[in-house]
């Protein structure tokens, strides 16, 4: 008699076949029946892993050895990977990333409904990111200043980041000896840092406000750092108040100057934000009005107003502040509207959209669902679709096919490398025929 084959505990180790990589970044493989999520691992690796807590359908997995490596497995590029929570596929080959980026969109719009395959991902180049939020901790004349563990609330000292900008990495040790300064340093905090035209611009968050001898030393370190500008907030939401201004925190979109407001949003990387307004405008083609929804401070607007006239719409009202004023200073103003409005509860809807040639909406990683529903009813001819997050955009896009358009092309933008994050713009087209409804598989 045979007996029945016993299941490994979750101590026991096992050698696995990583045959693919899940949406989290974490390599896939199958034994005795049951899915196991390795981290840090390549389809075609052959590990030995140990099972460890449920995930989802499966386990997590932790890596003890790889045996046979992969064919697009690669050395990392950073001392912190595997620790630092900020990387997932340092280990991966670029051009296979970004195969499976791509694949990524497909699958979650494949789960929407609608087949369609997207062009190739573009690419950009890590050491580029110019902006990143640091975390901070003070701990009597000993500071930590870098990122979060994997999966833990501790810290990476860090040393060196080949994801960021080299501009960004060198603040990283003054920021530390500065923070072992303070009479009353934070017990946690951020550092929210962005590269401008002429300097890094920093805000720190954290709930006390500073001393005055604490102010005077933050106000010296600006100067020393050359930042532009330093300024303090009591938490992500709360105004910030500067501390410091040495120069303008200016930034261009396209040949248009900008000056940002404390902590705002930019684009992660300066080659990322002028491809993705290349796609965006080559989207819109020669739409004369355009409503641009979610605008944020103007990285498409701004631009986009040389040669249409621009209504943009975000709920950020300093952002449009700043955006308006950009537009007064570059002459402009006529040809570029801003309304400070939340469009998740008020989207643009009927008779205000009636006045566009094209729609352009880039929402946070929520999507849009309010807007796309909205655009789905009564929304101009064309409308181009940015996204940080394939799921939401897939939902988002099934509501305007379903409301009649078509969706032209998809384009992955890998903004975010060595993460298993995309960036997606998207084109749709109403046809011509007013009222036509079309099937919902009729995607080109």
């Amino acid at each position: 008699m045979t007996r029945p084959r016993r299941a490994p505990t979750a101590a026991e180790p096992l050698r696995l076949r990583i045959q693919g990589v899940g949406g989290r970044g974490d390599g896939i493989a199958e034994a005795d029946g049951r899915r196991l999520y390795v981290p840090f691992t390549v389809p075609g690796d052959i590990v030995t892993a140990r099972p460890g807590a449920p995930r989802g359908d499966g386990r997590v997995a932790d890596l003890l050895v790889v045996e046979t490596p992969g064919p697009d497995r690669v050395p990392p590029s950073c001392r912190h990977f595997g620790l630092c929570g900020g990387c997932a596929f340092q280990h991966w080959a670029s051009g296979a990333v970004a195969d499976w980026k791509r694949d990524r969109v497909r699958a979650a719009l494949t789960r929407r409904g609608l087949d369609v395959t997207p062009r190739p991902t573009v690419e950009i180049a890590p050491g580029s990111r110019r902006r990143a939020t640091l975390a901070i901790a003070g701990t009597g004349r000993r500071a930590i200043v870098g990122f979060n563990r994997r999966g833990s609330a501790h810290l990476v000292d860090l040393i060196e980041c080949p994801l960021l900008d080299p501009a960004l990495v060198a603040l990283v040790a003054s920021l530390r000896d500065l923070i072992g300064r303070l009479e009353s340093p934070p017990r946690r905090g951020d550092a929210r840092t962005t590269l401008c035209d002429d300097g890094v611009d920093l805000l720190l968050v954290w709930p006390d406000a500073p001393g005055r001898a604490d102010r005077e030393r933050l106000a010296a370190f600006a100067g020393d750092a050359r930042l532009v500008r330093l300024a303090w907030a009591a938490s992500q939401d709360a105004p910030a108040e500067p501390l410091a201004i040495l120069g303008p925190a200016r930034v261009r979109f396209g040949d248009l100057p900008l000056d940002l407001p404390p902590g705002a949003f930019l684009q992660p990387s300066a080659d990322g934000e002028s491809r993705l307004r290349a796609l965006v405008a080559d989207s819109l083609g020669d739409a004369a009005r355009i409503a641009d929804l979610f605008a944020g401070c103007g990285t498409f607007s701004l631009p986009l107003s040389r040669a249409a006239r621009v209504h943009a719409v975000e709920s950020d009202a300093v952002a449009m502040a700043a955006l308006a004023a950009a537009a007064g200073s570059a002459g402009l103003g006529g040809r570029l509207t801003v309304e400070a409005r939340d469009l998740e509860r008020r989207p643009l809807a009927g008779r205000e959209l009636a006045r566009f040639d094209a729609a352009l909406f880039d929402p946070p990683r929520a999507g849009a669902s309010a807007q796309a529903a909205a655009l789905a009813a009564d929304g101009p001819p064309t409308v181009v679709a940015v996204s940080c997050h394939p799921p939401t955009f897939a939902r988002d896009a099934r509501l305007l096919i379903d409301g009649g358009y078509r969706l032209q092309t998809v384009t992955p933008v890998d903004q975010f490398p060595w993460t298993p994050h995309v960036e997606v713009v998207a084109r749709f087209e109403r046809p011509k025929r007013a009222g036509v409804k079309i099937h919902k598989n009729n995607v080109l």
